[in-house]
């Protein structure tokens, strides 16, 4: 079973977000959740990503960087939104990785390397009508990655919500979540 270290979206290590890591924690997997924001919660995206834009983005990937410090090469990255800024750093950096899963977010593979480790594989999970996702253009840096990899899957659900594995917020859709949560447990059996 692989460890994974789980980085969280923008508005915090929520409640929604533990649930996740306990759900796959419940299916045998070590989980690590570092809280990215010093204990911060956000009502809102705009105001979590105006506390991120005072720390910068930088400090997001090195305090996920950091929270690598005493965990093993070979771990599986999960990046939820603004967690998937570390995530990706650390999965295309940090030799060893065994996996990579974006929800609600890619980044250009050009931000942290020439490209894609091909050997890495991945997974990315979004909403295709989530203007986050489509319309910031995270869209064509999740095909270009899952092009690159080995083995790459991108799905896209039907809706228009951002954060919408997150039990705790609005955007929560409990359908599109749970098919998210057996995919990712699906692939995480076979890494």
């Amino acid at each position: 079973m692989p460890t994974i270290l789980l980085l969280h979206h923008v508005q915090g290590l929520t409640p929604g977000v533990i649930a996740i890591a306990d759900a796959i924690r419940a299916a045998g997997h070590t989980v690590h959740t570092p809280d990215l924001l010093d204990g911060q919660r956000f009502a809102s995206i705009a105001d979590g990503m105006a506390h991120v834009q005072t720390l910068g983005f930088s400090t997001i990937i090195a305090r996920g960087a950091a929270a690598t410090e005493s965990l093993p090469a070979d771990i599986v990255y999960l990046g939820m939104s603004m967690g998937v800024l570390p995530a990706q750093y650390l999965a295309q950096t940090r030799p060893g990785a065994r996996a990579a899963i974006f929800l609600h977010g890619a980044i250009t593979v050009s931000e942290f390397s020439p490209h894609w480790p091909v050997q890495v594989p991945v997974q990315i999970h979004a909403m295709d009508g989530d203007p986050e996702f489509v319309d910031s253009g995270d869209i064509d840096a999740a095909r270009a990655i899952v092009a690159e990899a080995e083995d790459g899957e991108m799905f896209l659900y039907p809706g228009t919500g951002h954060l919408f594995t997150d039990t705790s917020l609005a955007d929560y859709d409990a359908d599109a979540a749970a098919l998210v949560m057996q995919r990712v447990l699906a692939f995480l059996a076979g890494v």
